[in-house]
């Protein structure tokens, strides 16, 4: 797709659509980014604990299998990462709440390209 710099200024024609030449535009957060963001600092937290905690080498006393630091990593992580998902996430929303109030108003110009 040719940028707009690509075709000469009168191939450009600009007009102001009736009804609509003014929108409300405001900021918002990407909210996948912010997912990804809690993703990735679970999957940290997770391994801090799970070197921080060593476990011991006898069996579980509910399952009576001994785990491997892998596995007990494993585990971890299944909590940590939605928490931290969850978090990034409330902090998105807060975010969008503080920022998002503000509405700027712009005029709407609607531009075709001349054959």
């Amino acid at each position: 797709m040719p940028s707009r710099s690509e075709f000469p200024a009168d191939a450009r024609v600009s007009e102001q659509v009736p009804g609509s030449d003014i929108a409300s535009v405001r900021r918002s957060p990407r909210y996948g980014v912010f997912a990804a963001l809690g993703a990735a600092l679970g999957v940290i937290v997770a391994m801090i604990l799970a070197t921080a905690f060593d476990g011991t080498h006898e069996p579980s006393p509910f399952t009576e299998v001994v785990y491997s630091p892998s596995q007990a990593f494993g585990f971890i992580l299944l909590w940590c990462v939605p928490a931290g998902i969850l978090l990034a996430m409330i902090a998105a929303l807060l975010l969008e709440w503080a920022v998002g109030r503000r509405v700027r108003q712009v005029a709407v110009v609607h531009e075709t390209i001349a054959d």
